[in-house]
């Protein structure tokens, strides 16, 4: 698993799992802030460009990263954090290992599986994939999302390099996910977030989290679409985890 570290030289270790279509980048801005305080470790999720492997299935996923943390650093780490299918895999570990990490963000994570939107995934990418490699489609998209300019080369890199096969597959995988009865067992302390702006389903994803994770904390930022909180407002979300973990403000 290739994994972007900051802050080496810090013994408490965070580790942040960047969005669908994304890369580590999602959270450079976060590992700077932050690496002076924490040991920051930014995967490349299964899948996506510069990853090690295909992307399987978000349990496969979770399963790798509790293998890592497991091996790296004895089985838990402070805290870790998700951002939409990042958060996925997210909640997934939670709900397999409970006690990996001492806190949690959850940002943007849908829990509610949409069967419409997942039967037409493979006929629509296989027909508009040959799109993403183009820089005007590329800017298209980029908009539509709500990336803050600076992360373009980034995104038009990254997302012409995922293959057709594993961006049907995550994607997929993102549209069927439901969290397990075992996530209401995890021992760590949890802020879920979501934007004020996105869509009713996110928002009704981030109350059932609530519901399903006794003492965690709910924020619905009003304002903000589908992960802008860790995408455009870095300082805000690197502020969350120092007030998360007790550290002192930036």
């Amino acid at each position: 698993m290739k994994v972007i570290e900051y802050g080496k030289e810090n013994p408490d270790a965070i580790m942040l799992l960047h969005g669908g279509g994304l890369s580590w980048w999602n959270y450079r801005k976060e590992a700077e802030l932050l690496e002076s305080r924490f040991h920051v470790l930014l995967p490349v999720l299964d899948g996506h460009a510069g990853s090690d492997a295909d992307f399987e299935s978000i349990e496969k996923n979770a399963e790798r990263i509790i293998s890592f943390i497991d091996r790296e650093y004895g089985g838990s780490i402070l805290l870790m954090g998700g951002l939409s299918l990042g958060g996925q895999v997210l909640t997934e570990i939670l709900s397999r290992r409970g006690d990996i990490c001492r806190y949690a963000v959850i940002e943007s994570a849908s829990m509610i599986p949409d069967r419409v939107t997942n039967a037409l995934i493979g006929p629509s990418f296989s027909s508009s994939y040959g799109l993403i490699r183009q820089k005007w489609f590329a800017s298209l998209q980029f908009r539509y999302l709500k990336i803050r300019e600076d992360l373009f080369d980034d995104y038009y890199r990254d997302s012409a390099a995922i293959t057709k096969e594993n961006l049907i597959a995550f994607t997929k995988a993102s549209t069927a996910y439901s969290p397990g009865e075992t996530l209401k067992d995890a021992a760590a302390e949890v802020l879920v977030t979501v934007g004020g702006r996105e869509q009713k389903s996110m928002i009704r994803s981030a109350e059932l989290l609530h519901g399903m994770l006794k003492g965690s904390r709910l924020t619905i930022r009003e304002g903000l679409y589908h992960g802008e909180l860790s995408i455009n407002h870095p300082e805000d979300y690197a502020g969350e985890v120092l007030k998360l973990t007790g550290k002192e403000k930036l």
